[in-house]
């Protein structure tokens, strides 16, 4: 007689053999899990506001997700830099590169799009958008872009916040994450 399985197909995982204190057990890696409810809104405002930071995020998160990927290769390119000079010219190319592919995406962005993206930035590359162009740029650039960021209400050194003011933002973008968005 045949034994059918318990399984799911697809779903089986490889237990490893590890020794605790002299015993060997098996075990599995078992992938993190993060649980949220789903917010509720009990106002139209409040469902108009949560849709619309639906649709920003769409549009925003892909550039945060882009600027963590060229920040990255920025990174590895200048690991093989020798001179400033070389730096410099490198970086210089690097912005007009970037200028010349996503400058008029970016001129297109709401004010609400681009304190978004501030944000997304912050928690893609775990550096506030100031501490970026301060390191790449200088400090007299990370002022001026600062100073225009504030004339605009914005603050170039605003922190993502994942479980307090962001919490929501976070769910979000989980959910995109996840294709449920």
């Amino acid at each position: 007689m045949k034994q059918i399985n318990d399984t799911i197909p697809g779903r089986s995982f490889l237990l490893q053999k590890v020794k605790r204190d002299g015993v060997t057990l098996p075990e599995v890696e078992i992938k993190e899990v993060t649980v949220l409810a789903h917010p509720t809104m009990t106002k139209k405002s409040d469902l108009r506001k949560y849709e619309r930071l639906v649709y920003n995020l769409k549009k925003v998160y892909p550039y945060a997700f882009m600027v963590r990927k060229k920040l990255n290769k920025v990174n590895e390119d200048l690991m093989n830099v020798k001179s400033e000079k070389e730096r410099k010219d490198y970086l210089r190319s690097v912005e007009k590169n970037i200028f010349a592919q996503y400058e008029g995406d970016m001129r297109d962005m709401t004010i609400t799009q681009g304190r978004l993206l501030i944000k997304l930035i912050d928690r893609e590359t775990q550096n506030t958008s100031y501490i970026l162009i301060k390191e790449y740029r200088g400090k007299v650039a990370a002022a001026f872009w600062q100073g225009i960021a504030r004339i605009f209400g914005t603050n170039l050194k605003e922190e993502y916040d994942p479980y307090g003011a962001d919490v929501l933002i976070e769910y979000i973008i989980q959910e995109i994450e996840a294709g449920r968005l």
